[in-house]
C-alpha cells in the first residue's frame, strides 16, 4: 500500500477507487466519467492516461491527460504535483480545461514551459438544470438527428466548433476524427435539431451522459436565424429530451462573454453553480 503521498499512472485495477473520486462530483467531472464507465482505465481504450494522486495510501485526486489535461477533484498538493509530471512529459494535449480553481493553478505552474496559449478563458460559468422549462415551451420541431442525416448535421457541427474554438476540425486529418466523434453521437440518439428545407436551424448534443448527470454541448443556431429565441425554445427541448431518457441533473458550461447565451440559458431554467476554466493551444 502507498503510504505517502504520491502521484502515478493508474492501472485497470485501480477502476473502483477513481469512480469514487470521480463520482464524489457528478456534475463537473461528466465528461471524464462518462469515458471511464466505458473504456476503463487502459490508455489505449481510455485515449490517454488517468494520473492519481495518493494521500496515506488513499486515491483523493485525478487528472486525465488525453487530448485534454482535465485536473479532477484536486487539491492544491495534486495540482502542484500533475503540473510537474505534465512539465516533465511535455505538452500533448490540444487543451487544459476543468474547474476554474484547479484549472488556474494549473496554467500558472505549466504556463512557463507550455506557453503561450492560443486562448484562455478563465472563467466559464457552469449551469445546471433538474427539471423541464417552468417558462418557455420546447420547440416541438427539434428531434433526434437520424443516422441518414449526417450530411445534412455535419456542416452545422463544423461551423459552431469553428465559431466556439476560433479552428476549424478539420483542421490536420481532414475531419475525419471529428465526423466520427459526430457519428457517434447521432447514433446513440444525443444529438438534436431542428432541420428545415434540409438545412439545420438549431442544433445542440449530449456529449457526456452519465447515471448521475449529462452535459449539454455544441448548442448552435444558423446566423440567419438567430434573434428569434430558437435558442431558447431549442434548449428547453434539449433540456426535456435529457431529464426524460438520460439523467436528472443536465449541466452545460458556457463562456462568461457570452452574454446573451447565458441570459437565454437562465430562462430556460438553467442557474449558475460553479465555473470551468479552458486554457486552446
Amino acid at each position: 500500500m502507498l503510504t505517502q503521498t504520491t502521484t502515478r499512472v493508474l492501472e485497470p485495477a485501480d477502476l473502483g477507487a477513481a469512480l469514487a473520486v470521480l463520482e464524489s462530483a457528478p456534475v463537473e467531472n461528466a465528461f471524464v466519467t462518462a469515458r471511464v464507465r466505458i473504456a476503463g482505465l487502459d490508455p489505449w481504450r481510455l485515449g490517454g492516461e488517468m494520473w492519481g494522486w495518493y494521500t496515506e495510501g488513499r486515491l483523493t485526486s485525478l487528472c486525465y491527460s488525453g487530448a485534454n489535461l482535465v485536473p479532477i477533484c484536486a487539491t492544491p498538493e495534486a495540482v502542484r504535483a500533475f503540473a510537474e509530471r505534465a512539465r516533465r512529459i511535455g505538452r500533448r494535449c490540444s487543451s487544459i480545461v476543468g474547474p476554474a480553481g484547479p484549472t488556474a493553478e494549473l496554467w500558472r505552474l505549466l504556463e512557463p514551459s507550455w506557453g503561450p496559449a492560443r486562448d484562455v478563458r478563465a472563467h466559464q460559468p457552469l449551469m445546471v438544470a433538474e427539471e423541464p422549462s417552468a417558462t418557455v415551451a420546447p420547440d416541438p420541431l427539434v428531434r433526434r438527428v437520424r443516422k441518414d442525416e449526417m450530411e445534412v448535421i455535419m456542416p452545422a457541427c463544423v461551423a459552431m466548433f469553428t465559431e466556439e474554438v476560433g479552428v476549424s476540425p478539420t483542421a490536420g486529418d481532414g475531419g475525419l476524427l471529428y465526423q466520427a466523434r459526430v457519428a457517434e453521437l447521432v447514433g446513440s440518439g444525443r444529438s438534436f435539431a431542428r432541420i428545415e428545407d434540409g438545412k439545420v436551424v438549431f442544433k445542440a448534443e449530449i456529449g457526456a451522459a452519465t447515471r448521475q448527470a449529462c452535459q449539454i454541448q455544441g448548442v448552435w443556431v444558423a446566423p440567419e436565424h438567430r434573434g428569434k429565441g430558437l435558442s431558447e425554445t431549442g434548449m428547453a427541448a434539449v433540456l426535456q429530451y435529457a431529464l426524460a431518457d438520460v439523467a436528472p441533473v443536465v449541466s452545460l458550461y458556457v463562456n462568461d462573454y457570452n452574454t446573451p447565451a447565458r441570459a437565454a440559458y437562465r430562462r430556460v431554467g438553467f442557474r449558475e453553480t460553479g465555473a470551468f476554466m479552458s486554457v486552446l493551444f
